[in-house]
């Protein structure tokens, strides 16, 4: 016996000619809000509001930034604004001389990366670990 499995779940559904439900209400909603602006400021003070809130409702409806709806973007950028934020800096204890700045961090930075060489390799590491369980299995056998 065959089932029919649905495909293109994630596809919307296409009802008011090329929109979706949702690019329907974004638009219409856009066209009513932008006749209220028209009617209480008129066509010379609400040019700019108008256009704002069309190029808005236009991009709610069809702009598609890595293929995800527009307001996953606006919603993103609101949830970051509202949260609060760590800012953590590290700051220098010691004045470096103003003559031999680079020298000092030259010597800094060999240094930092002959103890990143040292103690960094983590797959030597885990070769090691694996070679001594090993052992110990043969030990016991």
């Amino acid at each position: 016996m065959q089932f029919k499995v649905p495909q293109f779940l994630d596809i919307e559904d296409k009802i008011f000619g090329p929109f979706t439900f949702k690019e329907f209400v974004y638009l219409v909603g856009g066209a009513g809000l932008c006749f209220i602006i028209y009617k209480l400021l008129g066509l010379v003070w609400g040019a700019i509001p108008i256009l704002a809130v069309a190029g808005l409702s236009i991009a709610l409806a069809r702009y598609r930034p890595n293929n995800k709806p527009f307001i996953n973007m606006i919603e993103a950028g609101f949830n970051y604004l509202t949260q609060s934020k760590l800012y953590i800096w590290k700051k220098s204890r010691e004045k470096k001389s103003q003559k031999e700045p680079e020298k000092e961090t030259n010597e800094k930075n060999i240094m930092n990366r002959e103890t990143v060489r040292l103690g960094g390799n983590k797959l030597r590491d885990l070769a090691w670990s694996l070679d001594v369980l090993d052992l110990s299995k043969h030990k016991e056998n």
